[in-house]
């Protein structure tokens, strides 16, 4: 059985890499000082960044080999159970920026982290870097680091949060680019969402199940809900949900001409429990009602 490993606080993460605690809820962690290691699983109640420092294209996702040869970030939230896969022992290398939420109580960064969605990612879904953005990672752990060794005063907080969200404010550039980059594959997400959708509304899953979610689809695609939902919006302009209620709507306005169906029966076919729910949807994005969508056409 491969080894469980909690982190409750940034100094368990600390003495699990062999790294001094220089401040109770934030560290700058050199992995390059830990115990070589075997396969493993770890839990979190802290926010875990960690740059790899590894040769990528030996990793995969999906049937594709990462981006980039000279590193990939990787995020970690409070709550989340990470699984490290290795069929031998090895040295970790890499630095890793972990942080305690109680860091972010009454700080700007603290009313923002809902805005970084990466965090809630799948592992497969880590941002890989080129040389320039590596570089600026790099630039801001080293200020992180800076302050950390300086004695705390009235600044260190803030100086410390404020570099923490500039981090993750490049983070939020850096996905946006990789979404480009990767738009081939990205292509390929949007071709298997429409026949998934397709698939759906032509089986029984609508009477058994209800309309599709977003995190049902994203399962079926093997990406996190944050991941997909990103993905979509930068591809479409539109979010994950308001392109399933418009292949809902599509759907709609073919059945609606079968006469021998009312438009409750409508309603129940495409998944809705409750036919008002239907009709609300389909005049908010049509402009008119179902029953005078029939009788205009």
């Amino acid at each position: 059985m491969n080894q469980v490993v909690h982190f409750n606080t940034v100094s368990d993460y600390n003495q699990f890499n062999k790294n001094n605690t220089l401040h109770p809820l934030v560290s700058v962690v050199d992995l390059s000082q830990s115990d070589p290691r075997a396969a493993h699983k770890m839990t979190f109640d802290v926010y875990c960044v960690v740059l790899k420092q590894t040769q990528c294209g030996d990793l995969r996702y999906g049937n594709n080999t990462y981006d980039y040869q000279d590193g990939t970030l990787v995020f970690f939230a409070p709550g989340q159970i990470v699984e490290v896969i290795s069929e031998e022992v090895y040295q970790p290398t890499g630095l890793a920026l972990v942080f305690h939420p109680d860091l972010l109580l009454n700080t700007p960064l603290g009313k923002r982290m809902q805005e970084f969605g990466f965090f809630s990612y799948h592992t497969s879904e880590a941002l890989h870097l080129s040389d320039k953005e590596k570089k600026l990672v790099i630039e801001c752990f080293e200020k992180i680091s800076y302050e950390l060794q300086q004695s705390i005063d009235k600044h260190s907080k803030m100086l410390i949060t404020s570099n923490i969200e500039l981090f993750l404010n490049y983070c939020i550039r850096f996905y946006d680019r990789q979404f480009i980059t990767r738009d081939n594959v990205n292509k390929g997400v949007l071709e298997k969402f429409e026949e998934l959708m397709n698939d759906y509304f032509s089986s029984d899953k609508p009477q058994n199940i209800g309309l599709p979610s977003v995190s049902w689809c994203a399962d079926e695609l093997h990406l996190s809900a944050n991941y997909f939902g990103d993905l979509i919006k930068k591809e479409t302009g539109k979010t994950a949900q308001e392109y399933i209620q418009a292949k809902v709507i599509d759907v709609a306005k073919e059945k609606i001409f079968d006469g021998d169906k009312s438009i409750s029966q409508v309603a129940y076919d495409l998944g809705f429990k409750y036919p008002q729910h239907f009709t609300r949807l389909f005049k908010q994005k049509v402009g008119v009602s179902p029953l005078e969508y029939r009788s205009l056409n």
